[in-house]
Parts: structure tokens; C-alpha cells; sequence
């Protein structure tokens, strides 16, 4: 894991996908995957090929953390517009914003790991706080399941202390 994040300056991005909602305890991300990726093919207007795993917290998720805490996952992809979406999808709009990327590379059962670093060690230390925005993974080529060679991206929405 490369620990020093980069701050990236995110523009509005279009995505389409599913999301429900679980905690860490109840963690429905097999579930989710397995209702969307038979249906990603038929999704027209896409932009690349990235998978976006987005997390949208409640404003006292993280402040007030337990596992047993709910929030909502979506997976997605990112579209030019929103004028081709089935009725099996729904839209999801993520503004800009300021955010700091860090690169994961391992397994996800180490993910943890990282987000405890993210959240007690960086952003204390850093110029930055969390800001209320999504936070997400972009899940790529690099991205290979059950694999320590597996990579992926995580944004944080941050701002200025």
C-alpha cells in the first residue's frame, strides 16, 4: 500500500448501477455484485471499464462507528448521460470535489487495514478532514478477486481543517 495519498480535484461523474444497504456485520457486497454484473453489459453510454464501489455514509457513521452500523453500497459504472438507463438500473450522481486517492494492493480480508490507517492515522496528521461526500473504490483492470496482487483505487472526500 502506498501510504501518501494523492489529492486529486474530482469532476461530476454520471454513474449507473444497484446499491443496498448493509453494515459491516451484515456485509451484502457478494449479494450486490451478483445482482449487477450479469446486468453491467446492457448498460450503453458507459465511460471505460472501471467498476465504482461507492459508499455513502450517514453523518454519524464514522463518528459514532460500529460495525454494526449501516450505510449504502452502490456498484456502478460511469456513463456520458443518463438517457439510455433501464428500469433494472438507477443513477447516482457524484459531484466534484476535493479527495484523497490512495492506492490498495492485497487481499480484501487486509482492506481493513488500510481504512484504519486512512481514518486514524492520515487524516488526524494531515491538513485535511473528512468531508460528507461518497467515498469510493474504483475497481480496475489491476482488480482480481481473492488475489494478494489484486489493486484498486480509494477516494476520500476531504477539505481543507
Amino acid at each position: 500500500m502506498n501510504r501518501a495519498p494523492k489529492i486529486v480535484t474530482l469532476e461530476n461523474k454520471k454513474l449507473v448501477g444497484q446499491s443496498i444497504e448493509m453494515s459491516l456485520v451484515d456485509n451484502k457486497t457478494f449479494q450486490l455484485f451478483s445482482v449487477f454484473m450479469p446486468l453491467k453489459k446492457h448498460v450503453q453510454n458507459t465511460i471505460g471499464t472501471d467498476i465504482y464501489e461507492v459508499l455513502i455514509y450517514n453523518s454519524t457513521y464514522l463518528k459514532n462507528f460500529k460495525p454494526t452500523n449501516t450505510f449504502t453500497k452502490w456498484v456502478t459504472v460511469e456513463v456520458n448521460d443518463y438517457s439510455t438507463v433501464t428500469e433494472k438500473m438507477k443513477t447516482l450522481d457524484l459531484e466534484s470535489g476535493l479527495y484523497a486517492v490512495f492506492n490498495y494492493k492485497g487481499l480484501a480480508k487486509d482492506f481493513g487495514q488500510m481504512m484504519l490507517y486512512i481514518y486514524t492515522e492520515y487524516l488526524p496528521k494531515s491538513k485535511y478532514q473528512l468531508d460528507s461526500r461518497p467515498h469510493f473504490n474504483v475497481l480496475g483492470e489491476k482488480t482480481k478477486r481473492n488475489s494478494p496482487d489484486s489493486e484498486e483505487t480509494v477516494w476520500i472526500p476531504i477539505k481543507l481543517k
